[in-house]
C-alpha cells in the first residue's frame, strides 16, 4: 500500500488573488499571518504525509479549492539516481592583496559573515579555531604525581602482644548474687 505526503511551494491556482488564498488557507489551517507567511516563502513545505491514496486526494481538492497548488508525492516511489556533471575545472583565484588584522583582533581567529539574521547574533563571539588531533592521541592532560601527606604520628605508640585493644569495660554496679544455695532438681 502506498503513502502519500502533500508538499506546498507557494503556487497558487490561476487566476486567484494571493490574499484571498492566504485568507483561504489560515481558515482551513487555523493558523496565523506568521504560520501562513511561511507557507508562501517559496521553500517546499510538507503539509502531510503517511496519507493513503484516497486521503492525499481529499487534501489535494480542498487545498486547490482554497487556491493553492500542492503536490502530492509517493512516499515509497524508487528515488531515481542521478549522475551530477563533474566539477567545473579549477580556476586559479584572482590574486587579493594581502589583508592586515586589525590590532585589536586576536590572531589566528577564524572570522566568518553570518549567513542570516539569526547567526548574526554570534558573530562577536570569540571562540578559538579548533583542530583534530592525530589518530591515536591521548587528549587528556597528564595528572601530576600524587604525594602522600605527612602526618606526624610520634605522638601514638603501639600496645603489647596480647593487650585488650577494645573499649574500657566499667565498672560492675553492685556486688554479684550469691547462687551457691541454688540447686537442680533430678
Amino acid at each position: 500500500m502506498s503513502r502519500y505526503e502533500i508538499a506546498f511551494s507557494g503556487h497558487t491556482v490561476p487566476g486567484a488573488q494571493l490574499e484571498t488564498v492566504k485568507a483561504n488557507l489560515a481558515k482551513l489551517f487555523q493558523a496565523d499571518t506568521q504560520r501562513i507567511a511561511l507557507l508562501f516563502s517559496g521553500r517546499r513545505m510538507v503539509i502531510k504525509n503517511n496519507l493513503d491514496a484516497e486521503g492525499a486526494e481529499k487534501y489535494r481538492s480542498v487545498l486547490e479549492r482554497a487556491g493553492a497548488i500542492v503536490e502530492v508525492v509517493d512516499m515509497d516511489a524508487q528515488i531515481e539516481e542521478i549522475e551530477l556533471a563533474p566539477p567545473p575545472p579549477a580556476e586559479p583565484a584572482p590574486a587579493r592583496p594581502p589583508t592586515v588584522a586589525p590590532a585589536s583582533e586576536p590572531q589566528g581567529r577564524l572570522k566568518v559573515a553570518p549567513r542570516d539574521e539569526y547567526m548574526a547574533a554570534f558573530a562577536d563571539v570569540d571562540a578559538p579555531d579548533f583542530g583534530l588531533a592525530p589518530v591515536g592521541t591521548d587528549l587528556q592532560d597528564e595528572k601530576p604525581d600524587t604525594q602522600a601527606p605527612r602526618v606526624d604520628l610520634s605522638q601514638f605508640s603501639v600496645a603489647p602482644v596480647g593487650s585488650d585493644m577494645g573499649q574500657a569495660k566499667p565498672e560492675p554496679s553492685g556486688p554479684v548474687p550469691d547462687t551457691s544455695h541454688l540447686k537442680l532438681q533430678d
